[in-house]
């Protein structure tokens, strides 16, 4: 049986969508098998996407210190829908902002708590400039979420 990975992004700048780029990455790497990632921009993503999923990613800027508002859409779009329909659901996201990510931060946590979600790698939380070692870290979170949902 293959497992879903979802991934929900908004990435409207370079420095976002590098973070993407090393994360989908990390999710093909070397001896990850039978894990099907499904990439949703968080506008589209829908409540199904999301009851379809053994997994989650999620990724956002951190804008004016909250997540962007397309991330806070699907959030509103999936939320009454799936409420106790993935409890326990393993999740975990990227933040990059220009220098505070703690706000965006606190309301994914907050929400994804609300909804039963269960953090299953340790997020992300960038300010500042995207480097390689930034890309490493995402590609290994990107690897952490599809190996967790290896049988």
């Amino acid at each position: 049986m293959t497992a879903r990975l979802l991934v929900v992004h908004h990435t409207p700048s370079p420095g976002t969508q590098e973070i993407l780029e090393s994360v989908l990455a990390g999710t093909r790497a070397e001896g990850i098998e039978g894990v099907e990632v499904d990439v949703h921009p968080a506008l589209s993503a829908t409540a199904s996407d999301l009851l379809a999923a053994d997994g989650l990613l999620l990724g956002t800027p951190a804008n004016i210190g909250y997540m962007s508002g397309a991330l806070k859409h699907f959030f509103d779009t999936v939320y009454y829908p799936t409420l106790t329909a993935r409890a326990g659901l393993p999740y975990s996201y990227w933040v990059h902002g220009n220098n505070d990510v703690e706000g965006a931060r606190r309301a994914v946590e907050s929400i994804a708590g609300a909804l039963g979600w269960v953090l299953a790698g340790s997020p992300l939380l960038v300010a500042g400039a995207v480097d390689k070692a930034v890309r490493e870290a995402a590609f290994e979170l990107g690897g952490t979420l599809a190996a967790s949902l290896m049988e």
